[in-house]
């Protein structure tokens, strides 16, 4: 490896790794799980739902107290290579009380599996909530992505529409990132390429900014305002190359959010961050 080649790593490390701008992730970890704890003791919660032919395909099911609601997967972060549904059922605590259904997504992770098949799972997920929202109070017609870093390039696969089929084609009727990561090429130079073993080829089939389709459901990003620079400019790119191709496109900053603490809101029904992703919910469905 040149020292160039080094340079370039080190620089993008610094941009990719956000344990570098706010120390150990591990406080924001121990409160997802505190909070997500709380959120399945207080809620109507159905868990470890298969949706797939693998034990890791479950979902984490929030129904809401009205059938007929609308339904929102969420696909949680990790890098893809870490974490679980189950540190995350704390967005269904902000959204539940406003009528949606919530189903959090559990999948396998690099480098048992590759992003490919991270993004296979999440396809059959929505197929599968496309058949059976209706037994958790869901509108199967009314399905809506979210996700967090990782999950949010899922969210972008989703929308990009490229490997859909049967039921899960047109399903979603609107994608909702926070913190997402659309363009994986830099991270073939980071310390995660070990893990994530990207090459030329998949991190470009895995990238939503070089796949925007020609129709698309509407799109909301956000981004914690404290953000490196790195993660600011892959919503903000991605967000105009998608108004460019003229769909709708929408962007909701955080400002004084950092990237573990930026999908905190949607524990709070009264949070700015849950009350906008609400109104987008409505406006779509």
């Amino acid at each position: 490896m040149t020292a160039s080649t080094d340079e370039t790593s080190g620089a993008i490390d610094a941009e990719y790794d956000p344990e570098r701008r706010v120390g150990s992730r591990q406080p924001f970890l121990d409160w997802y799980v505190r909070e997500s704890s709380l959120a399945r003791a207080r809620l109507d919660c159905r868990l470890d739902v298969s949706y797939g032919a693998t034990p890791a395909e479950t979902l984490d099911l929030f129904p809401s107290s009205a059938p007929g609601s609308p339904m929102v997967i969420f696909i949680h972060g990790g890098y893809w290579r870490a974490l679980s549904s189950k540190e995350f059922s704390f967005v269904a605590g902000g959204l539940v009380p406003h009528g949606i259904s919530v189903a959090v997504m559990n999948y396998a992770l690099c480098p048992a599996v590759t992003i490919a098949e991270i993004t296979r799972q999440s396809h059959t997920a929505v197929a599968w909530l496309a058949e059976n929202a209706w037994q958790f109070s869901g509108d199967p017609t009314n399905l809506f992505a979210a996700g967090h870093s990782a999950g949010g390039q899922q969210v972008g696969m989703l929308l990009s529409g490229s490997t859909q089929t049967g039921r899960a084609a047109g399903a979603v009727k609107g994608g909702i990132a926070i913190s997402g990561l659309f363009d994986l090429r830099p991270l073939q130079h980071s310390w995660l390429q070990p893990t994530l073993q990207l090459t030329d080829e998949s991190a470009a089939a895995q990238s939503p900014l070089l796949k925007i389709p020609k129709r698309a459901a509407p799109l909301l990003l956000s981004v914690g305002g404290d953000e490196s620079n790195a993660f600011l400019s892959q919503s903000r790119d991605y967000l105009a190359a998608w108004q460019a191709a003229g769909h709708v496109g929408e962007y909701a900053p955080q400002p004084g959010r950092n990237h573990y603490d930026a999908i905190n809101g949607l524990a709070d029904p009264q949070s700015p961050l849950t009350r906008i992703i609400v109104d987008f919910i409505r406006r779509c469905a």
